[in-house]
């Protein structure tokens, strides 16, 4: 519980696809902000992630190490919050042009029964999901395994519809949390996010 007592003290994030609202992240003043999401100070390392995409590939968080990762919790037939979350990174990562190829999106199920490979493949190709963008999925008990890792939940209330802890987590190259946004995540607050560690990093290599 731990990990989790920042996220409650922040007033962060119970929500749920369609039946529950999401709150909103306690934010300090604009003026003060160096994230439009909520930064992390200080930032915490990345609970592991290890499954597979809807090719069987197998995927995990420490492989992406050097890299910018979106982390996400969704599922494919979600009526309303998760394609709203997806259509978001989405759009970040693309217009971030040369630079999409430093981020990747893991989108993590929450839905280990109707998330099936053939309904992944169904939302990357209605999505229009970028490359960069892997949906993973497993069995139940793998994905337990990252929901706990993660501090997420997952309650199926009726077929097809799953409440769920719904929030993005920026992690940095070095494999730390960064910054976290709410079921309400815009993407232009995703590239300000991104641009922002980006020139940080900069910054540091120079003076390096």
């Amino acid at each position: 519980m731990a990990r989790l007592a920042p996220l409650l003290a922040a007033a962060l994030l119970v929500a749920g696809c369609g039946t529950s609202p999401a709150a909103r992240i306690a934010e300090p003043p604009a003026a003060k902000r160096t994230f439009a999401g909520a930064g992390l100070n200080p930032p915490r390392s990345a609970p592991a992630i290890a499954l597979h995409d809807a090719s069987g590939t197998p995927v995990t968080l420490a492989g992406q190490r050097g890299r910018y990762v979106l982390v996400t919790f969704l599922y494919t037939h979600c009526p309303d919050v998760c394609p709203l979350i997806a259509s978001n990174l989405n759009a970040a990562v693309r217009a971030l042009g040369a630079k999409r190829s430093d981020v990747r999106i893991l989108a993590v199920s929450v839905d280990p029964k109707g998330d099936t490979p053939a309904a992944v493949r169904a939302f990357v190709k209605r999505m229009h999901l970028v490359p960069e963008f892997r949906y993973l999925i497993g069995s139940a008990a793998e994905l337990r395994r990252a929901w706990a890792a993660w501090h997420v939940l997952s309650v199926k209330q009726s077929p097809g519809v799953v409440d769920h802890v719904a929030y993005t987590a920026l992690v940095d190259p070095a494999g730390e949390e960064r910054v976290l946004y709410g079921s309400d995540v815009h993407a232009r607050d995703v590239v300000h996010d991104l641009r922002a560690l980006m020139r940080r990093a900069g910054s540091t290599s120079t003076r390096a």
